[in-house]
C-alpha cells in the first residue's frame, strides 16, 4: 500500500495532497491518500506485468469520463511497477508528442524513463551500472548482433564501444547514451572508434527515422532487463486527443496503439503499456465521424503496399479501442465513505482544524470521483474561512472538444 511522504512535516504532506487533489493532478502525494479503488484493474494490469516479465509484450486501454480518475489511476499503477522494481515512464500524448510519431514518442519515454531511487533517466542509469564483464552484458551484446533483433549495426557497434570507454572517455560515452535515448551519432566518428579498438570496417547501413526509433525502444527495453530490472513500463495519457487530429494522423494513431497493444516489438522484448483514453471516444469520432469505414478505404484508394498496410493496422487499432477498453468502475458508497474520511482528516491535517461535516454533491451514478473530491475539499475551505457559512455546489459538465485542430499535427518547433 502507498503511504504519504513520511520524510517531510506531516502537515506540509497533507497539504500537498490537499492541493494537488483541489486542482485535479495526480500527484504521488494525492494518489497515496486516496488509492485507487480499481481492483478489477488493478488485478488486470498485475496479469500483464507477469507476461511481460515472462516474455510476452502487451498492452492495457483504459476508459473513463472525465474526472473520472484516469490520470489518477495511472500514477497509481506507477507506483505499484515502481515498488515491483520496474521502469516506468509517462506519455502524456500532446502537441509535441503525437501518438503517431515514434521517434517522439520514443523519446518522451526515454527522457522520463526511472526506477525506484534512481535519479537520472533510467537508461543511463542502466548503462552506467551495467557489469561489462557480466553475462547479462555478454548476452545483451549477442542479441543485439544477432539478426533475430532486428537492429542496424550502430546499436551492437556503441554497445561494444560503450565497455572500452565508459571509464576512460566520458565525453563519448555520453555521446552513446545521448544515440541510446534518441540522439544522433555520427557515422564516420563511429567507424574511427571501431577502428581504434581493432574492428573490422562496419556496414552501418542508412535507417529510416520512424524504424530507429523502434529500433530503440527494443534496444532500450532490453538494456534495462540487463540491468536487472523487470520490465519497462510505458504509461500514455490523454490518449483521446488523436480525435482532433486529421484523418491521416488518425489512422497513423490508430495503428501506433495496435503495436503497442499487441506488443509488436519483437520476441522477448519485455514492454509494457497502459493507455487511458475517454469512453465516448469510439462514439464520438470512431463511429460519428464513420472512421471505421472512412480510414481504411482512403488508405486502401492509393492502391501501394503501405498503403494497404496501414489500413489493416489502423482497423486493428479501432477494433481494440471498441472491444478491448476496460471502462473504469464509478466510486460505489463505501468507496465514497471512505473518500470522504481520509478527505476529511487530510484537510484537518493540513490546516490545522476539525473540518465539520459538509453535504457536498449529491450521490449519482454518473458523478465523478474528481467530482466528489472538489466538492467537498472547497465546502471545507469555505466553512474554514467563513464559519457559520453553509455552502452548496452545483456541477457542471463540461462536454469534450474533438474537432480536428491541423495546428496539433505539428510541433512548436516545425
Amino acid at each position: 500500500m502507498t503511504t504519504l511522504d513520511v520524510s517531510v512535516d506531516p502537515a506540509v504532506a497533507a497539504r500537498r495532497a490537499i492541493e494537488a487533489l483541489r486542482s485535479g493532478v495526480p500527484s504521488r502525494d494525492a494518489v497515496a491518500a486516496l488509492g485507487s479503488g480499481q481492483a478489477a484493474i488493478e488485478d488486470r494490469f498485475q496479469a500483464l506485468c507477469a507476461g511481460v516479465a515472462g516474455g510476452t509484450s502487451s498492452g492495457l486501454l483504459l476508459g473513463g469520463g472525465f474526472g473520472s480518475g484516469k490520470s489518477h489511476l495511472l500514477e497509481h499503477l506507477a507506483r505499484l511497477a515502481l515498488d515491483a522494481g520496474w521502469t516506468v515512464s509517462r506519455v502524456v500524448i500532446s502537441k509535441e508528442t503525437p501518438l503517431y510519431d515514434p521517434a517522439k514518442v520514443f523519446r518522451a519515454a526515454a527522457d522520463s524513463a526511472l526506477r525506484a531511487g534512481q535519479a537520472r533517466p533510467a537508461i543511463v542509469e542502466a548503462a552506467m551500472a551495467l557489469d561489462l564483464d557480466g553475462r547479462a552484458y555478454a548476452d545483451l551484446l549477442r542479441w543485439a548482433a544477432s539478426s533475430g533483433s532486428g537492429l542496424n549495426e550502430r546499436f551492437s557497434a556503441t554497445l561494444a564501444l560503450f565497455a572500452q570507454v565508459r571509464e576512460r572517455d566520458a565525453a563519448f560515452a555520453e555521446t552513446i547514451l545521448r544515440f541510446w535515448s534518441g540522439d544522433p551519432i555520427a557515422v564516420p566518428e563511429l567507424r574511427r572508434r571501431l577502428k581504434e579498438i581493432g574492428e573490422q570496417r562496419p556496414t552501418l547501413p542508412p535507417v529510416a527515422a520512424v524504424e530507429l526509433a523502434r529500433q530503440r525502444l527494443r534496444f532500450a527495453a532490453r538494456l534495462l532487463t540487463a540491468a536487472g530490472s523487470p520490465g519497462w513500463l510505458v504509461l500514455f495519457d490523454e490518449v483521446e486527443l488523436i480525435g482532433r487530429y486529421s484523418l491521416l494522423q488518425r489512422a497513423k494513431s490508430y495503428a501506433e496503439l495496435a503495436r503497442w497493444m499487441r506488443g509488436e516489438h519483437g520476441h522477448g522484448v519485455p514492454i509494457a503499456a497502459v493507455f487511458a483514453m475517454t469512453d465516448d471516444f469510439e462514439a464520438e469520432v470512431i463511429s460519428s465521424r464513420n472512421d471505421r469505414e472512412l480510414v481504411p478505404a482512403k488508405l486502401r484508394a492509393r492502391d501501394t503496399p503501405e498503403g494497404t498496410a496501414l489500413a489493416a493496422a489502423a482497423e486493428v487499432g479501432m477494433r481494440i479501442i471498441d472491444r478491448e477498453t476496460h471502462l473504469l468502475t464509478p466510486p460505489d458508497d463505501v468507496e465514497l465513505k471512505h473518500a470522504y474520511n481520509r478527505l476529511r482528516e487530510l484537510h484537518g491535517r493540513a490546516f490545522g482544524w476539525q473540518p465539520p461535516d459538509v453535504v457536498g454533491l449529491e450521490r449519482l451514478g454518473a458523478t465523478r470521483m474528481r467530482q466528489y473530491v472538489r466538492a467537498w475539499i472547497n465546502e471545507w475551505d469555505l466553512v474554514r474561512l467563513y464559519p457559520g457559512f453553509r455552502p452548496e455546489t452545483e456541477m457542471v459538465d463540461v462536454p469534450s472538444d474533438y474537432r480536428e485542430n491541423p495546428d496539433l499535427e505539428r510541433s512548436e518547433s516545425e
